[in-house]
C-alpha cells in the first residue's frame, strides 16, 4: 500500500525547484485514498465526487457535431457568445433577476472559476472567512497567495449548517471576502434563504465581498426544495460572485465547462486574468453546454431522483452502521457522518480500504475541525452502496474506539 507520508515527503525533497508559496497546497486527502484504491482489486467507491450517469444524449450528439463541424478554434476571452447568452437567458429566469452577457465569464470548470475568484482578491492583510468542513479548494488558494483563512465550524448535530450570526460576529476589521459552498461538499448541507441573506446583506452593508460556489446548485434532494443563490439574495451584484458548473448537473464533469456570475465590473476585471491562465474553455464542450442549457431538463429531473432514492437509502445504513453518527443531508450526493470523538478518521479509512475494499474520504480532507468524520458520496449503483455497507458494518462492529 502506498504510504501517503511518504508521498509528501517526497514532494519536499524537490521543494527548492518551486516557489515556497506551493507549499500552502496539501497533498489532498480524496487523492491519496483513490491512488492507494487503484492499485487494489474489488475496490467500491463510495468516494468519487462526480455524478455516475452518462451524459445526457443530446448533449454528447451536440458536442460531437460541433467537432465535426469544426468549431474547434478559440472563443472569445469571455466564452462562446451562444453560451453566454443561454446562461443570461437561464439564470435570469431562474434568479428573477436581469443578467446579461456581461454578467458572465466561462471558465475551464467550476475550478479555474474559484481559482480566479480566490487568487485574484487574496493577497497578505486580507482574511477570508471559510466554514469547515468545506471543500479542499479554497483555503490552500487563499493562503498561497498570502491571505488569512478565518474558520467557522459547522455541526453534525445541526446537519451542518451554518449558523449566519457566527459568520457575521467573525467579520473583523481584516475581513475581505466570505467564502459559502451550497450544497455543501462534502456535508450535503443545503444553506435556506435566510441564511443567505442575511450574510450577503452584512457583508454588502460592511464592504465584505461573498464568493459562493454553487456547483451542485441543481441537486436538490427535498421534494420542492428551492435554491438560494447569492445572486437572489443579494440587492445588488458588486460584493457577490456566484461560481457553477456543467459538471454535475448534466454530468458533463471531463467536459470542464463553469462560470462565475458577477458585476460586469468584475467580470471585466477577471477576464484579462482568465486569458493568462486558461485563455479559453474548450469550444467543442461549450456548444455541448448550449445543447444543454437549451433542452429538455427531465434528464435533470430523473437523474436527482436517483438520488434521492439513494440519498434515503443511505441515511438508513447509516443509522445502521455501529459507531457512525449521520443526519438528512438536502443536498449534493454526500452525507458527512461522524465517528466517535477522538478517532483518526484517516487512519480508519485506510484500514478500511485496506481490509474491506470500501473508499471513502476521510473527513481532515475537508477541514481542521472533522478529523473524525468521513466523506460517503451516493454517487454510485444502490446495489454497490448495499455492498459497501455489507463489508463496512460488521468491520466497523469490530473497531475499538
Amino acid at each position: 500500500m502506498v504510504n501517503p507520508v511518504e508521498m509528501e515527503q517526497g514532494d519536499q525533497a524537490e521543494a527548492p525547484l518551486f516557489s515556497p508559496s506551493l507549499q500552502a497546497i496539501p497533498m489532498p486527502g480524496i487523492r491519496r485514498m483513490i491512488n492507494t484504491a487503484a492499485g487494489m482489486e474489488d475496490v467500491i467507491h463510495l468516494s468519487i465526487g462526480q455524478p455516475d450517469f452518462p451524459t445526457p444524449p443530446h448533449i454528447v450528439e451536440a458536442h460531437i457535431d460541433a467537432l465535426r463541424e469544426g468549431y474547434t478554434g478559440y472563443t472569445m476571452d469571455a466564452g462562446l457568445p451562444e453560451l453566454l447568452s443561454e446562461l443570461a437567458r437561464y439564470y435570469s429566469k431562474r434568479y428573477d433577476r436581469e443578467l446579461t452577457e456581461d454578467n458572465f465569464l466561462v471558465t475551464t470548470g467550476a475550478t479555474e472559476a474559484m481559482y480566479l475568484a480566490l487568487t485574484a482578491t487574496a493577497a497578505p492583510g486580507r482574511q477570508f472567512i471559510v466554514t469547515d468542513p468545506t471543500f479542499l479548494l479554497y483555503a490552500p488558494l487563499i493562503r498561497m497567495n498570502g491571505g488569512e483563512v478565518k474558520v467557522i465550524p459547522t455541526r453534525p448535530e445541526h446537519g451542518h449548517q451554518v449558523d449566519p450570526q457566527e459568520v457575521i460576529d467573525a467579520i473583523g476589521m481584516r475581513t475581505f471576502a466570505i467564502v459559502l459552498n451550497s450544497p455543501s461538499n462534502p456535508s450535503g448541507a443545503v444553506y435556506p434563504r435566510e441564511t443567505i441573506e442575511a450574510i450577503v446583506q452584512e457583508a454588502a452593508y460592511r464592504g465584505v465581498y461573498v464568493f459562493a460556489d454553487e456547483v451542485y446548485d441543481h441537486i436538490l434532494l427535498d421534494e420542492g426544495m428551492e435554491f438560494p443563490s447569492v445572486i437572489n439574495c443579494a440587492s445588488d451584484l458588486d460584493h457577490v460572485m456566484s461560481v457553477s458548473s456543467f459538471s454535475k448537473t448534466f454530468s458533463m464533469a471531463g467536459m470542464r465547462i463553469g462560470w462565475m456570475i458577477s458585476s460586469q465590473g468584475a467580470i471585466k476585471k477577471l477576464r484579462r486574468y482568465h486569458m493568462f491562465t486558461t485563455t479559453v474553455a474548450s469550444t467543442p464542450a461549450q456548444w455541448a453546454g448550449v445543447a444543454a442549457l437549451k433542452g429538455d431538463m427531465a434528464c435533470v429531473d430523473d437523474m436527482n431522483a436517483e438520488y434521492r432514492r439513494r440519498r434515503d437509502r443511505v441515511v438508513e445504513l447509516v443509522s445502521e452502521t455501529p459507531h457512525l453518527t449521520g443526519y438528512v443531508p438536502q443536498g449534493a450526493f454526500y452525507i458527512f457522518p461522524s465517528l466517535p470523538p477522538r478517532t483518526d478518521a484517516t487512519d480508519l479509512a485506510l484500514r478500511m480500504l485496506e481490509e474491506t475494499g470500501v473508499c471513502v474520504i476521510p473527513g481532515d480532507a475537508f477541514g481542521d475541525t472533522c478529523s473524525n468524520a468521513v466523506r460517503i458520496s451516493f454517487s454510485n449503483s444502490m446495489e454497490n452502496i448495499e455492498e459497501a455497507f455489507a463489508r463496512m458494518q460488521p468491520w466497523l462492529a469490530r473497531q475499538n474506539f
